[in-house]
């Protein structure tokens, strides 16, 4: 045998040994693991099928329109038309364009299905907005006020449930529409006859996961299924020029499920989040190709359906009107959006050796931090307390620049005495006892001024805007901002 050909055989036995892939990651080994090397998942490496061989160039083909200069590019065809849902728009820069694949991603149970019916209806009816809770007087912006698009064609591809299910949650949350046509499909090859056969303007395919090819060997939600079926309807989206929306799982550290070229593939993901336990949900944008990614939208899910909040603040305030002990509002930025919020505290003498440290709605590590900075750098003694500190309304508290409030709310519990009556706190507490500045402080203090708060305490050096009506109170070090805070 010569050595050409045994290299030939030894060539040919590489190219036939097989691969396993993970089903969540993507991620490939030349041999089965009974863990995953890259997401660390058990049990989810499996047999991948062999990649078809020989080569995959192919011939020079004649283009569809020649290349033109840029400043000759006409981009009617590329605006973004409103869908109606104004808290939906917001978070897509305006709208959905023409060609563009939406990727909607959320946990179970969280309110995706419901959302997207109703925007489902709402462009196959062309007519009003969905309900939009707003602060008495505010006008809705201008791209809100315009004019909604003639009734359209929708398809809505249901892979979990049944049609009459489907029916029923529409009728439910009153999103019946005589242009919105209903398939229940799990295969691939039978949504793209309905996409053929129906020629709709606007594709919502529920979800991404639960429809598979027959050409492609894998289980639905496999890696290579869901690779298969996004790169088909992504393809028949751009030839014609049709907005897509899919919605797809999500895994339990909260990533989209499936292969990471999915996210890369699809021109907007959007993460779709709420507690099970509150009634806001929020939408925000991950990757935006024709948008920003620092909007939010903000959704209130109820029995009859879901309601765009404009206003959102007042879900986490507790509105009890005379001070109490315990309690300090702040503002958060959403993206781009400010939200007050409210810190509620309880302080409680212990008898046990190491004093309880419950948190709901606050990092706690977060707030151990706070409590050893206070005992070093502000004398107050809470080694031989239960510290208690929540949120209300279920919202949960990320940035920085709530640390602030949240000393002041269990100063104020450890005190048992109120804050002075309209007072908020912005600030970062670092470990050495200084109030840092924080961004946005602009857009927290119109929005504090505008909920009836008269006294910010700052980070000194932010030099923010004068806002009528509100004492601006400098503070440098925490020990001066508590001196502060109870003047």
């Amino acid at each position: 045998m010569t050595s050409s050909t045994a290299q030939a055989r030894s060539a040919a036995g590489k190219r036939a040994r097989p691969a396993y892939r993970c089903s969540e990651c993507g991620w490939t080994t030349a041999k089965w693991v009974g863990r995953c090397g890259e997401c660390q998942e058990w049990g989810t490496v499996t047999e991948d099928a062999p990649a078809a061989s020989g080569p995959r160039t192919t011939a020079v083909t004649p283009s569809r329109s020649p290349a033109r200069p840029i400043g000759e590019i006409s981009v009617e065809a590329a605006r973004a038309t409103p869908t109606g849902v104004s808290e939906f728009d917001r978070v897509l820069g305006g709208g959905i364009v023409p060609g563009a694949v939406v990727l909607l991603a959320g946990e179970p149970g969280v309110g995706k299905s419901t959302l997207l019916l109703a925007v489902a209806s709402n462009v196959a009816a062309g007519g009003s907005d969905l309900p939009t809770v707003r602060p008495a007087g505010e006008r809705a912006p201008a791209e809100a006020r315009r004019p909604t698009p003639s009734p359209r064609r929708v398809l809505y591809v249901t892979g979990e449930e049944s049609a009459g299910q489907v029916r029923l949650r529409a009728e439910r949350v009153g999103a019946l529409a005589p242009g919105l046509l209903l398939a229940a499909e799990t295969d691939l090859a039978t949504v793209l006859g309905h996409i053929e056969a129906t020629e709709p303007d606007l594709l919502v395919v529920d979800s991404v996961q639960t429809i598979a090819s027959a050409l492609v060997e894998g289980a639905p939600g496999g890696v290579s299924q869901v690779r298969e079926v996004a790169a088909s309807l992504i393809a028949a989206a751009k030839a014609r020029d049709l907005p897509v929306i899919l919605v797809g799982h999500v895994t339990k550290d909260g990533s989209v499920a499936g292969p990471r070229t999915l996210e890369h593939l699809v021109d907007v993901v959007c993460q779709f989040e709420g507690d099970r336990h509150s009634r806001l949900r929020l939408v925000r944008a991950v990757k935006n190709r024709y948008g920003p990614t620092d909007e939010v939208g903000c959704f209130d899910l109820t029995e009859n359906g879901i309601v765009g909040l404009a206003d959102p603040s007042g879900l986490f305030l507790s509105h009890t009107g005379a001070g109490v002990p315990g309690t300090c509002v702040t503002v958060t930025l959403e993206g781009r959006r400010p939200l007050a919020l409210e810190i509620q505290s309880l302080v409680v003498p212990s008898s046990l050796t190491n004093p309880r440290r419950t948190t709901s709605g606050v990092d706690s590590s977060r707030l151990a931090m706070i409590l050893a900075v206070m005992h070093r750098h502000a004398g107050v003694r809470l080694v031989d307390q239960d510290v208690y500190a929540s949120t209300v309304g279920g919202a949960k508290v990320t940035e920085p620049a709530a640390d602030l409030s949240i000393a002041l709310a269990v100063l104020s519990a450890r005190e048992d005495e109120a804050l002075p009556q309209g007072t908020v706190a912005f600030g970062e507490v670092g470990l050495a006892g200084d109030i840092r500045p924080v961004t946005g402080l602009d857009r927290r203090l119109a929005e504090a001024a505008r909920l009836g708060f008269t006294r910010a305490v700052v980070p000194r050096g932010s030099f923010p805007r004068p806002v009528e009506g509100m004492t601006i109170l400098p503070a440098r070090h925490l020990g001066e901002a508590v001196e502060l805070a109870r003047t």
